[in-house]
């Protein structure tokens, strides 16, 4: 599946939709709040940490839906979140198993 723009009046996903889709990601991804998804990846140092952040970048573009990025000495940490819904959509879990399989 492909990440696709919000529709005008779109709503964050419920309870039901997120539980039904959280199977679907890696075990580094936690929930927070029904509002975000986080995951924090390790690397041997900033060399593999940058390398992952670019490919991240690189797909996220693609994607045209973009994660926050925070990285630093062996770590690479993400958050997703659909501000234009206020909170997780489809578009958030689509993206994080595209991350997953960049780190498979």
């Amino acid at each position: 599946m492909d990440c696709a723009p919000a529709s005008a009046g779109a709503r964050p996903l419920r309870r039901a939709q997120i539980e039904a889709l959280r199977p679907e990601l890696g075990k580094v991804w936690r929930i927070v709040g029904r509002v975000r998804l986080e995951a924090l990846y390790r690397f041997k140092d900033f060399r593999a940490a940058l390398a992952f952040a670019n490919r991240v970048g690189a797909v996220a573009e693609n994607q045209q839906h973009h994660p926050d990025v925070l990285l630093s000495y062996g770590r690479v940490e993400l958050t997703l979140s659909t501000h234009d819904v206020g909170g997780l959509s489809l578009n958030d879990f689509i993206l994080a198993a595209r991350i997953d399989k960049l780190r498979a």
